[in-house]
């Protein structure tokens, strides 16, 4: 991410959106930000943006952002989620919830601001090398002067400022803190945390749950468990929860529900996401057809090396799936044209950026087939050492790629998500 690495939320409101190719998508409305406790990095989460063409307010992840320059806003990619943003649990809008607000500081540089309530004027962000952009200082009104004279601004790091939690200004809300709290921990850590919570708290925490993020959640817990919680959502939440997951887990979630609700919330899916479900759950279960995701890196032999590291950066990608990309014939959507072969990510790094991924294959690595059984697919990674493996049809077409954690994952035993990692060991909370 180049460009700005410092600035003020306000400085944000108004300004331009862009897609990659400079078009113009909306702009910035504010800014939705997550508080955790003193001690501990607060983070703007994403951007509240207003679409040109029909005023919607969409979320736009501070993730897909690949630079903010003085007048506008540049994502990564034009591709952003169309759904009208709903704020959550556990979320605050800078503008809409912090700016004016009152709050107190301890700043020892201040000393005449102690004991008193301060108005915030604006937050600042920074860019820290992890991309994430951390509020790091405040700008508070001091004594508002009469006579319409300007009132005078104090700069007062953020670690000074008290009153503001993730239940909101001056409010304390269990759920918000718990829902904050999770925003560090792994998807795994955070399934075993929340089905220890009383019943009634892991509704209300899942309601509250954003959808990519239960999703996560779900993805890690035991398919029996992952189908008790989806029964508990309205059915179009549902619907929207299985596009968020991984084609693979939707389809093995899909198959624990009984088959005519599993129906309906294929036909309430997007035809785009639940194309790749259908297709996975033609596939007997004990076969790396039904282990395999068809989203794996796949690109023409016409891609260049640098164009190659540029998507295997992608932060949504597994780390499994990034280690090799797939190289084929148009078209590049799974059921692909001809397979040619493979690139390992070490080589992509030790080849010219400019070099043509066509011309450093290892076009003899022996693929996977979707009927090949499992213990096929761990012989396969033991052999060659990978953790991530090519699967085919009996013509030669690319239909995906089968990771060694989905593999495991199938390969253990059914509970073993619930067992932990040290079965017999008492559950924790972190």
């Amino acid at each position: 991410m180049s460009g700005i690495t410092r600035l003020y939320a306000g400085r944000l409101a108004g300004m331009v959106v862009r897609g990659p190719d400079t078009d113009a998508i909306g702009r910035v409305r504010d800014v939705v930000v997550i508080i955790r406790p003193h001690g501990q990095d607060s983070r703007a989460l994403g951007l509240v943006v207003e679409m040109i063409n029909n005023k919607r307010r969409i979320f736009v992840p501070m993730l897909r952002i690949a630079s903010i320059e003085p007048k506008d806003v540049t994502l990564i990619t034009g591709s952003v989620s169309l759904r009208a943003f709903r704020p959550r649990t556990g979320e605050l809008q800078i503008i809409g919830d912090i700016i004016g607000a009152k709050v107190h500081t301890d700043d020892p540089e201040f000393e005449k601001l102690h004991g008193r309530a301060v108005e915030i004027a604006d937050v600042e962000l920074e860019l820290s090398r992890t991309r994430d952009w951390i509020i790091t200082r405040v700008a508070v009104f001091g004594e508002r002067p009469k006579f319409g004279r300007r009132p005078v601004l104090h700069t007062v790091p953020w670690y000074h400022v008290h009153g503001i939690t993730a239940g909101g200004v001056g409010e304390s809300n269990d759920t918000a803190e718990l829902i904050a709290g999770f925003e560090d921990m792994r998807p795994a850590d955070v399934a075993k945390q929340l089905y220890h919570l009383p019943t009634a708290q892991r509704t209300e925490v899942t309601e509250e749950l954003d959808d990519e993020k239960l999703a996560d959640i779900l993805q890690e817990l035991s398919e029996d468990r992952q189908a008790e919680l989806i029964e508990q959502l309205d059915i179009e939440r549902a619907a929207d929860i299985l596009e968020e997951m991984d084609p693979d887990d939707a389809a093995d979630l899909l198959g624990e529900l009984p088959h005519d609700k599993a129906d309906v919330l294929l036909d309430l899916m997007d035809p785009e996401e639940s194309a790749p479900v259908r297709r996975l759950m033609h596939f007997s279960p004990d076969t790396v057809g039904a282990l395999m995701t068809p989203e794996p890196l796949i690109m023409d032999p016409a891609t260049t090396v640098a164009e190659a590291l540029a998507m295997a950066r992608n932060p949504d990608l597994p780390t499994s799936l990034a280690s090799l990309i797939f190289v084929v014939r148009p078209p590049t959507a799974t059921p692909t044209g001809k397979y040619l072969g493979c690139v390992h990510l070490q080589k992509l790094l030790r080849e010219p950026p400019s070099s043509l991924i066509g011309g450093i294959l290892d076009p003899d690595l022996p693929p996977l087939y979707a009927d090949d059984t499992q213990e096929t697919a761990a012989r396969f990674f033991a052999t060659y050492n990978l953790v991530c493996g090519p699967v085919l049809d009996e013509n030669g077409h690319l239909l995906g790629a089968v990771a060694v954690d989905d593999l495991l994952d199938h390969m253990l035993p059914e509970d073993w998500r619930d067992a932990g990692l040290r079965p017999g060991e008492e559950p924790t909370n972190g």
